[in-house]
């Protein structure tokens, strides 16, 4: 399966290819340069597929925990100072996604939106600390029963260029369902209460909509 935010550039990227190969058959006398030049759009054309992927998980939804809204890598853990909405301290939690990984971003745990907004900004290497202030983002927050309110941003890093953000507020969201893309590399950051159980550690590998962030259990 394929995210619906690549659906266009996948058309289009198909037609593209296509055409190339088709000219190079009938324009290169050269087999060995006619193979060269097909193989280095196919190749091109199945890193398309390849990053605009989105893979269907049977995520178990439970209020009490709080599931990683990412594909990638824990970056950091660590409490901080939270300034666009709770301007208090928080734990948070920052997840890389390499150019590798899905790029699907998903409701970390179930509730009703009630902050939602879009800050323009730079385009800092995404695992840099201040790229969670600095850079492009959005900032989502949802009120759920348990956990009471749970921000988490979508960070644009230094290639990626667009965030897609499917959140608006009073939506009720459902736990580990899609919440937008983020093209290219990039970052998610979310923030917890300071009392929260973790149970990931920086350096850790996570699965969106899977790996328990923290939980009430």
């Amino acid at each position: 399966m394929f995210h619906k935010e690549g659906h266009r550039i996948i058309i289009s990227s198909f037609f593209f290819t296509i055409s190339v190969i088709i000219s190079s058959d009938i324009l290169i006398d050269s087999e060995t340069l006619k193979l060269i030049s097909q193989s280095i759009f196919l190749i091109f054309y199945s890193l398309i597929l390849w990053f605009f992927r989105n893979p269907k998980r049977k995520n178990i939804i439970d209020d009490k925990l709080i599931l990683s809204p990412a594909d990638g890598k824990i970056v950091n853990v660590k409490q901080v100072r939270e300034n666009e909405f709770f301007k208090d301290e928080r734990i948070q939690i920052s997840v890389f996604l390499s150019i590798t990984n899905v790029h699907v971003t998903r409701f970390p745990i179930s509730g009703k939106v009630i902050y939602n907004k879009y800050n323009p900004g730079k385009y800092l290497l995404a695992w840099h600390p201040k790229s969670s202030e600095k850079n492009e983002r959005t900032s989502v927050v949802i009120r759920n029963n348990y956990f009471g309110d749970i921000l988490y941003r979508q960070i644009a890093g230094a290639v990626a260029r667009r965030i897609v953000n499917y959140a608006q507020i009073d939506l009720k969201v459902i736990q580990g369902k899609d919440s937008g893309f983020i093209k290219f590399g990039s970052r998610v950051d979310i923030f917890l209460p300071l009392n929260s159980n973790i149970n990931v550690k920086k350096g850790q590998r996570v699965i969106g909509g899977i790996t328990v962030l923290s939980s009430k259990h």
